[in-house]
């Protein structure tokens, strides 16, 4: 062979080769990014579960909070609405007590003109009580009720306060204990 043809497949084998590298050269690449496509598929398939268990969790606390918030506006209402009618009924009594002291002044008056002029201021003294005790049961009846009112928001918003605190996760700082 002449050394022409000896290099002509010298050339050729070389190219050969080179195409050959060049191939398998092409192949790992493709395995490399094939490699990469898969790990980043696995990447945002893990976060996008993740940011499905945090989205359930949310709306499970949401559920809970509303559920909570309704219970204690619900308790409130039937509280106040409890305590009004308790006071309604005290001033209703506080209020026949008043009318009724008219005649019973009448009564101690009567009986002091015949027993005496002592019996007399005895009586002045009995009525002005009997007034006072009259305006006083209405006073009482009113700052019961005033503070039954009080002590039921204080409940409820000490309640809604702790669902507020369970909300946000804090379950073992509660504002006040349930009853």
């Amino acid at each position: 062979m002449t050394w022409q043809i000896k290099l002509i497949l010298a050339a050729i084998i070389a190219a050969l080769a080179f195409s050959a590298g060049w191939v398998v050269k092409g192949w790992q690449a493709s395995k490399t990014i094939a490699e990469l496509r898969d790990e980043q598929a696995r990447g945002t398939a893990t976060r996008a579960e993740a940011a499905r268990t945090d989205e359930t969790q949310t709306a499970i606390k949401e559920n809970k909070h509303a559920e909570d918030t309704i219970y204690n506006a619900d308790r409130l209402a039937n509280l106040k609405t409890g305590i009004d009618v308790d006071v309604r009924a005290e001033l209703a009594r506080a209020e026949r007590l008043h009318r009724d002291t008219d005649s019973r002044s009448a009564t101690y008056r009567a009986q002091a003109q015949a027993d005496a002029a002592a019996r007399s201021d005895l009586a002045d003294k009995a009525a002005a009580l009997d007034r006072q005790l009259a305006q006083g049961l209405g006073v009482v009846a009113e700052l019961g009720g005033h503070l039954r009112r009080r002590d039921a928001e204080v409940a409820a918003l000490c309640s809604q306060v702790n669902t507020e605190r369970r909300l946000s996760g804090d379950d073992s700082d509660q504002a006040c204990s349930q009853n």
